[in-house]
């Protein structure tokens, strides 16, 4: 597969348009291009015959958007092609204080959580960071931003994958999309989930990108979070606390951890009763989440009344907490839903020609 430019860095643009003696002046035009979400072929301010060689060793972009769906509610989700035909999905969040892009991380999830889409049909590869960065560049595009004027203030890396599984290339994404050569997205406006890989995340609070660290707890006791996170096996609770206590020493950044509400399984008394024990006083925010119910996993959601008599049980207990809005349900809007459904028996791949 073809390197992309999305990936690079200006300085190792310009070096290799040195190896293939162009002036440097070139590298301000091709950044700025790619910062726009532009593919060579429109980089018009460039020489064609510079237009035509890079194309042939190299891609700009590496990622374009191939289909749109959009919600009553006005969320968009999109499936993003890969050079390679591989397709993800990404979602564009509407907001007052602003438009925030759910980003995926990796083809498909190896994590298999209980509740999840993403992992059916296990993990296919790792993004590369300048396919995560051109999923932003190319959304920020559509929605009529620019590198000056972004459409797309926050990210959150929530889409299909988990982060911390793919540790470099999510970490080289970040640094890149907070580039003023590009988007200049401060880590502050970012938010990355994990389901808990304990080693990384105490990893991540050292990188210096206080990014908005956000834990999928989804159950306060052990041996019940194995039954719907095979993670939980490798890593309990406790570990889990410790690295959040390590993150927030390391960046002054509270945590946040995604609780997804399943009708019978985790949205009891006893299941409140637990939360306030094990985050009480903590540095933390608990966000609540109507499961949005993906058909091949057979779980249900609680009623917005169910959900908001839990909230109040975790608010009485004092811990802070809040209801996500439900959002893109009428759009496949859950992680991996939409391409399941695109893939289908075949891989979709007669859809993707």
């Amino acid at each position: 597969m073809k390197e992309c430019f999305a990936g690079k860095s200006a300085q190792e643009i310009a070096q290799i348009l040195s190896e293939i003696g162009q002036p440097s002046f070139r590298t301000k035009q091709i950044v700025k291009g790619i910062a726009q979400g532009k593919p060579f072929s429109e980089l018009t301010d460039l020489p064609k015959s510079l237009r035509e060689r890079l194309a042939e060793n190299y891609l700009a972009l590496g990622a374009e958007i191939f289909e749109v769906r959009t919600s009553k509610d006005g969320t968009e989700k999109y499936l993003f092609r890969l050079a390679d035909g591989n397709i993800v999905e990404g979602v564009l969040m509407k907001y007052k204080y602003g438009n925030t892009l759910c980003v995926s991380t990796q083809v498909g999830c190896r994590m298999n959580c209980a509740f999840c889409a993403s992992g059916i049909g296990g993990l296919v590869r790792n993004l590369t960071a300048g396919e995560m960065l051109s999923f932003v560049l190319v959304a920020n595009r559509r929605a009529g931003g620019t590198p000056e004027k972004r459409a797309i203030t926050n990210l959150v890396l929530m889409g299909s994958g988990e982060p911390l599984d793919n540790y470099d290339e999510v970490v080289r994404f970040l640094m890149l999309a907070a580039s003023p050569d590009m988007l200049g997205i401060s880590p502050r406006n970012v938010s990355l989930s994990t389901c808990g890989l304990v080693p990384n995340m105490r990893r991540l609070a050292e990188e210096g990108l206080p990014v908005n660290l956000t834990v999928s707890l989804h159950q306060p006791f052990d041996e019940e979070r194995k039954q719907i996170m095979p993670v939980a096996n490798a890593y309990s609770i406790a570990e889990i606390l410790d690295a959040c206590h390590y993150y927030f020493q390391k960046t002054g950044r509270r945590y946040i951890f995604e609780y997804s509400l399943i009708r019978g399984k985790n949205d009891t008394a006893r299941h409140a009763e637990e939360l306030i024990r094990l985050l009480k006083g903590k540095p933390c925010h608990v966000n609540l989440i109507r499961l949005n119910p993906v058909e091949e996993k057979k779980l249900l959601s609680p009623t917005e009344k169910e959900a908001y008599r839990f909230m109040g049980l975790l608010e009485k207990g004092g811990l802070s907490a809040t209801l996500r809005r439900q959002i893109g349900v009428d759009i496949d809007g859950a992680c991996g839903q939409l391409r399941r459904k695109f893939i289908g028996e075949d891989g979709g791949l007669s859809k993707v020609k």
